[in-house]
């Protein structure tokens, strides 16, 4: 058998081997190359014979409590497989750690393009609106799925998602070393106090939707799987939406926005056209309010709290650490612009 490339591995290849021969049979080629992405849960891709898969892992050494579910990716890929939500087909998990160290999953790769810049400078101007609308295509489609009809109604506790949330993210901010941020501090008091009543809605709830955890067609705007499942739970749809939205409300220098860039002019849709797009394909209310995204926006700031802890006692993994911990107080910001309506849809 020949080994035609092995970079980056963080197991031994011929571990893997030895699980890919017992459970798919012998194969004459087999390729594992470490790929871009999956930063939380180091992703590779794999050529076994003819099978082009995808391997997910959790990565070696001490996690968190609850951090790096591999268990619940594969879950939810193996519900939604079935149904018209683009998703990768999963083959095996695997839970041993023997073999790899961690407990691993394996899927078929799907062939694509991902495109992690908002303002879609890569993409011809005349397809960046298709290409967005696709995107509330697919999030639609995701939330058009009952979680008890493909076997999720334990996936999370269901209900009163947004108190629960804030409760933990603020908690999280509180136990942070990194001093006060004021904006954070008022975003904290705001949110519990204009949380709107909790009306039952329960949808799968993908925690991380945003146009880089999309794969799209290699040619047509066409979203052919959603990414990266890792944040998962029960939760609500316009949490997914108002994070989606987050771009058109950050700056270019704020993690790839594009507030203040001439959206029109570049082919890329308004915030309002995006909305309508998926409001059109759900059949519930689908209300997105100053709340949702301030709260989208909050969240991600608490997010940056922690990368700048951890920049700061020399543990990111992400080398920019050091500039994305700034990010908070902005994020914050924009946050506070959005309830304060200086700029909206």
């Amino acid at each position: 058998m020949a080994d035609v490339e092995f970079a980056g591995l963080d197991f031994e290849r011929h571990a893997l081997q030895e699980v890919l021969r017992n459970e798919l049979g012998p194969a004459g080629r087999f390729s594992v190359q470490r790929i871009s992405g999956g930063q939380s849960n180091p992703t590779y891709f794999v050529d076994w014979g003819a099978e082009r898969l995808v391997l997910r892992k959790q990565p070696n050494g001490p996690i968190l409590r609850g951090a790096h579910a591999i268990d619940r990716e594969y879950r939810v890929l193996k519900a939604l497989s079935g149904t018209s939500v683009p998703v990768a087909e999963p083959l095996l998990f695997h839970e041993d750690p023997g073999a790899l160290g961690t407990p691993f999953y394996l899927m078929q790769r799907v062939e694509g393009r991902v495109l992690d810049d908002a303002a879609l400078g890569s993409v011809p101007r005349e397809h960046r609106r298709a290409i967005w609308m696709a995107v509330a295509d697919a999030m639609a489609k995701m939330h058009a799925v009952l979680p008890a009809d493909v076997g999720l109604s334990d996936y999370g506790k269901p209900g009163n998602y947004f108190a629960r949330q804030i409760n933990r993210w603020s908690r999280q901010y509180e136990a942070s070393g990194t001093g006060r941020i004021p904006e954070l501090d008022h975003l904290c008091q705001w949110l519990p106090d204009n949380t709107p009543e909790d009306d039952g809605l329960v949808r799968l709830a993908h925690g991380d939707f945003r146009i880089g955890n999309m794969l799209f067609h290699p040619e047509k705007p066409e979203v052919v799987a959603i990414l990266d499942w890792e944040l998962s739970t029960l939760g609500h749809p316009m949490a997914d939406l108002g994070f989606c939205c987050m771009p058109w409300h950050t700056a270019p220098d704020e993690y790839g926005g594009i507030f203040g860039l001439d959206v029109s002019g570049s082919g890329l849709p308004q915030e309002r056209d995006f909305i309508a797009r998926y409001q059109s394909q759900v059949t519930f209310p689908a209300q997105l309010l100053p709340f949702h995204k301030a709260f989208a926006l909050f969240r991600f700031a608490v997010i940056f709290v922690g990368i700048s802890d951890r920049a700061k006692a020399g543990s990111a993994a992400d080398p920019r650490a050091a500039e994305l911990g700034p990010l908070a107080q902005r994020f914050a910001i924009r946050a506070l612009e959005i309830i304060d309506g200086k700029h909206g849809s």
